[in-house]
Parts: C-alpha cells; structure tokens; sequence
C-alpha cells in the first residue's frame, strides 16, 4: 500500500524525450533528491533504451520503474496536480511559479502531483502546457535560458527535496567541539612553553595577554582531534630546538 508520503512526491513527466542519455541523466538528478517515479511520453528511441542506463549511475530504480504512454494526458490521468516546465508561456494563459513556489504547492495539495518536462530541441508544445494547471519557470539569464533536460529536472528535484528529511552528506563528517577539559590542557601546555620565553611580559600585562591568547584560541573551536594534533606540533617544537635555537646554545 503506499503511504500518503510517497503520493506526495511527484511524478516526473518527461515528454517526447530524445536521447537516452539525457533520460538517464534525469534519472539520476531525480533519485539524488529522492524522486523515483518516471513517466515517458512517446520516447524518440523507443524504451528501454540502452543508452540511460550508464548516464544514470547508478540510478537504476528509476529507470527500471518507469512507464511508458502513448500521450501525456494518459501519462497525467491519475494526477490533479500538473505543472508544466516552459520558459515561455507559448500563448496559454495560466500561473506562472518557480520550481520553489511549485515546490510549496506540491507539499499541501491533495492527490498526485505531476512535473512536466518537454523534448530537448523544441520544450512542450502549446497544447501540452495546455493540460496544466500552471507553468514552472526558474529565474534565469534572460540572454540565455537554455537549460538541458537533467538541469531543469534538477532545479524542480531539488526544491521538493527541501521539504523532505534528506541528510546533507557533509553534516556526518564534521566532528563536535572538543570537550573543554581538551582545550584547557592545550591551553596550559602553549602557555607554558611561552612563558620561559618572555611571552606574558610585563608581569603586570601577563593577566590581560593570558585572557586575549585564550580568547583568540577559542575561536576556533576546536575538535578532539585538532586539539591532538596541535598538542603534538607543541610536544614536537618543546622537543626538537631548531637551528638558530641549537646556535645560541653553542655560542
């Protein structure tokens, strides 16, 4: 049975498509953000195609689920919601959103939703806009908006994927601040290997100096593992004097 979450997601419409490359292409951009419903509208090559497979990487769900339609009103039957990706209005009068404003539209609505994207060469004809309910342009250089399939399918993927609990792949490699305990033992062992060296001098200035290193550091904020590593630069300059250090003793 499938759950009120996955009618929610739209379906992507790609009509007349020509190249199986960019079908694959597509594929791809739609299950990096967490669509995997594809319908084709009468395919230049026939489907399957062997060309989408490499060009989408890995995204083989997709293709494999995708349905094929003679028309695009069959392909839209089951759907109330249907927006059609044109940057022009091809004389049909009808709302005109972003793919964010779409995107928010798509959320709320009751019943399936349908983005529609239209041949490579030419975008939708008139009476393909004139199945939808309302037309999907992104702000774009107005000297040149020529977007290929799997950008224009991206930018739509994309702003859905925001209203979904989808993990920014960065988020897990960042580490959290190191403990204060860390911080404060990395702390005293600078301060005393500054201190034989005049650092906090004058006496009567050390407090305020202590106080603005101290702060300059916590900054950073620190991890356990930055808090390691420069404890062992400071180990390794306690315990190795360089050259003009090793001169001075010598002289």
């Amino acid at each position: 049975m499938t759950s009120e979450a996955e009618t929610r997601k739209p379906v992507i419409v790609l009509v007349r498509p020509q190249l199986g490359e960019n079908i694959g292409k597509a594929a791809r951009a739609m299950l990096n953000f967490g669509l995997d419903e594809m319908r084709l509208v009468a395919p230049r090559d026939g489907w399957p195609n062997p060309s989408a497979g490499p060009a989408a990487s890995g995204a083989d769900v997709v293709l494999e689920k995708a349905q094929v339609y003679d028309t695009l009103a069959e392909a839209v039957a089951d759907c109330s919601h249907v927006y059609a990706t044109t940057v022009r209005k091809r004389g049909v009068t009808k709302p005109v959103l972003t793919p964010e404003q779409a995107a928010k539209d798509i959320v709320v609505a009751p019943g399936r939703s349908a983005l529609v994207f239209g041949p490579e060469r030419s975008g939708l004809e008139t009476d393909d806009v004139a199945l939808a309910r309302a037309i999907v342009t992104a702000p774009i250089n107005p000297e040149f908006g020529s977007l290929n399939l799997a950008q224009a399918v991206i930018l739509c993927a994309y702003e859905y994927s925001k209203h979904l609990d989808l993990v920014q792949p960065t988020v897990e490699d960042i580490l959290p601040p190191a403990p204060q305990e860390e911080f404060e033992g990395m702390f005293e062992q600078l301060c005393d290997m500054l201190e034989p060296r005049g650092y906090f001098e004058p006496a009567i200035r050390a407090a305020v100096t202590r106080r603005t290193l101290r702060t300059l550091l916590t900054k950073a904020g620190w991890n356990h593992l930055e808090v390691r590593t420069f404890r062992g630069v400071l180990s390794i300059l306690r315990r190795r004097p360089g050259p003009k250090e090793e001169g001075d003793a010598s002289a």
